[in-house]
């Protein structure tokens, strides 16, 4: 299984690319290919902007990652109660390309921050928006107050209940065929 993984973060020191890849590693005999989505970084979207230069060729690159994987694990960052302006963009780019942007893979979706809250908010609109764009999200799961739940220095969840919830719904994904 060719399993993609990223974080909806532009941020290098990004605290859902750790749980993303932590989860990747999770799931059972997965070839794991991590999308740092600063490689595909382009102008804001405008209708002005494709009209007048085209679709990107990152857009499509993007979307070719998509294609080539069995399953997608996304780890959101919370902006304000919404995606990042980095992820936005680039999902906006993809989606005039083709609108199924997620091409019926299936998916788990997750979610952290330092707060208590673990990016709830975004993993709920990511989780309810996924199956518009052709998602199929398997599991979803925030994780609360990161750095209280994550050690950093062995890059795992130390929360006992919290990695086990996160071992099942990374394996979903190879429950999909």
């Amino acid at each position: 299984m060719k399993l993609l993984t990223l974080a909806a973060s532009s941020s290098r020191q990004s605290i859902n690319k750790h749980l993303a890849t932590y989860a990747a590693s999770l799931v059972i005999g997965a070839e794991v290919d991590i999308l740092d989505i600063n490689d595909f970084e382009m102008p804001l979207y405008s209708i002005d902007r494709e009209t007048e230069t085209g679709i990107p060729v990152l857009a499509k690159n993007f979307l070719n990652r998509i294609a080539q994987a069995d399953a997608i694990i996304i780890s959101f960052a919370e902006h304000n109660g919404s995606y990042t302006a980095a992820y936005k963009n680039l999902f906006d780019w993809a989606s005039r390309i083709d609108p199924k942007v997620y091409q019926n893979k299936p998916m788990l979706l997750l979610a952290t921050s330092p707060g208590p809250s673990g990016a709830s908010t975004v993993l709920t609109a990511a989780v309810n928006s996924a199956p518009y764009f052709a998602g199929d999200v398997k599991a979803s799961l925030s994780i609360p107050s990161f750095y209280d739940n994550f050690d950093l220095t062995v890059n795992k969840i130390t929360n006992t209940e919290l990695n086990a919830t996160l071992v099942i719904a990374a394996n979903s994904l190879t429950n999909h065929k």
